[in-house]
């Protein structure tokens, strides 16, 4: 294998090179078509032969990210109280340590007193919020179930971004909740939309947000979505909640990226506040399988959370919530701690644009996002190739998220968007599987352009 890899190396697609380098898509005749589509079915099929095995599904962070957290290991030194003199080590504080709450309520965006910190998972908050507001009032009442989603027997909706994140949307087909999708532009859900459908179904019940650095597309909502989608749950039925998963709140590659509005603030002046449940975790800061989560939300429906919560544990592992204390510091130390991650992700990011600019730009064959943090590029092909390109990817050795991921019950009408993970492999196998990843956009382009002229395509063997 290693022998194929070096033998192939040498063979790397070229864009100076072939028919390729003087013909966009629309330009090219039928018989331009053919030549380039056996020039590039020549490049896929050396691809092959060299047995890459490289991952671009998840958005993980790489070895040297982890290696950022090392410190946590041991930074305890017997600092087993907070600084209320409570033991960490035992039962209890089933909304957090004090220092966490505060630390946290900074990032989020929240009071200290409107925050519950518990354990890594960000996405078994948003699971067991749903949950209960699926079975129990959720709006400042902690008895009975009157105001439950399911309370009146009819089916449970949700709004649904997207291009957006397949764990929320799978989160909702576990609870039985109907997703509803709407189109996400460069400046957050298309609202004009979402207002017609909460005013004329009052079983919609909610509405999934990533507001900065939106998985995948990276998109960061405008100000006036923000003060929008504050006032949007005065236009729909009882118990309409947001679901605001600021998962890349800290997660930019500069300074000057662009931030988003406090939406609490926002909920605050159009007293909508007991609608909005705000969630994030340090899973892309330390170690996602030993991290820390929080959820933000008003007083009120924080005492229901907690009443409901205490039914299923006694408290979180608050040791874990001090070493993060002692890790971080402050918000200044989290975004410095960011800094460090931005340093090792942004040349991952660059191979992927830089490789997408050298070999489509102009060529006709795709559009793609530039985000500016997060952990996601999103490539949109022509209409009906997506899944194609992701066959041939996967054929040749590099694993992409399935198509359709990112759209509610896997189904994308266009089959157009692919999602691009490129954090946790090196630099060098990021530009090798965009390699591949070109030549596999424009030999679907082609033979797709060909069957389009031609009426029929034979893929070169």
């Amino acid at each position: 294998v290693a022998k194929n890899k070096e033998l192939y190396a040498a063979r790397r697609f070229n864009n100076n090179m072939g028919t390729s380098a003087t013909l966009s898509l629309d330009q090219a005749t039928p018989t331009q078509l053919r030549q380039w589509e056996r020039e590039l079915t020549q490049r896929y099929q050396d691809y092959k032969k060299a047995r890459y095995q490289l991952d671009l599904t998840r958005g993980k962070p790489n070895p040297e990210q982890l290696d950022l957290s090392t410190a946590l290991d041991g930074i305890l030194q017997g600092q087993f109280h907070d600084t209320a003199g409570a033991d960490l080590r035992n039962y209890g504080g089933l909304d957090g340590i004090p220092a966490a709450k505060q630390l946290f309520a900074d990032i989020i965006g929240v009071h200290a007193d409107e925050i519950l910190v518990g354990g890594n998972s960000s996405l078994s908050m948003m699971y067991t919020t749903a949950q209960f507001c699926m079975h129990y009032s959720m709006n400042g009442a902690i008895d009975g179930d009157h105001s439950a989603w399911s309370s009146s027997g009819q089916p449970v909706k949700f709004l649904a971004p997207v291009p957006g994140y397949d764990r929320h949307f799978n989160l909702c087909r576990l609870l039985g909740i109907e997703l509803i999708p709407i189109p996400l532009n460069n400046h957050g859900p298309a609202l004009d939309q979402a207002e017609a459908l909460v005013k004329q179904d009052p079983m919609i019940k909610g509405i999934w947000c990533v507001p900065r650095f939106s998985n995948p597309t990276g998109i960061v909502y405008s100000d006036d979505t923000v003060a929008r989608l504050a006032e949007l749950p005065r236009h729909a039925g009882p118990q309409f909640k947001i679901f605001w998963d600021n998962a890349y709140a800290v997660h930019a590659f500069s300074d000057n990226a662009p931030q988003v509005a406090n939406m609490m603030d926002a909920c605050r002046q159009c007293g909508t506040e007991d609608a909005i449940y705000l969630f994030g975790s340090t899973s892309k800061m330390t170690y996602p399988g030993a991290g820390v989560a929080y959820m933000g939300c008003s007083k009120a429906n924080l005492a229901c959370y907690k009443k409901r919560l205490g039914c299923t544990s006694i408290g979180p592992d608050k040791l874990n919530q001090q070493r993060h204390v002692l890790l971080f510091k402050d918000k200044a130390g989290i975004h410095a701690h960011m800094r460090q991650h931005a340093a090792i992700i942004r040349p991952r990011f660059d191979a992927v644009l830089n490789c997408l600019d050298q070999h489509l730009k102009d060529a006709g064959m795709g559009t793609w996002t530039r985000p500016e943090g997060g952990y996601f590029i999103s490539f949109n092909t022509l209409p009906g190739l997506a899944k194609q390109v992701v066959t041939l990817t996967t054929e040749a050795g590099i694993k992409l998220t399935p198509a359709g991921a990112p759209f509610p019950y896997g189904k994308d009408p266009e089959d157009s968007t692919i999602r691009l993970a490129p954090t946790f492999p090196s630099v060098s196998d990021v530009k090798q599987a965009m390699e591949v990843f070109v030549v596999c956009i424009q030999l679907a382009s082609v033979r797709q352009r060909l069957a389009n002229l031609t009426g029929s395509c034979s893929p070169s063997k």
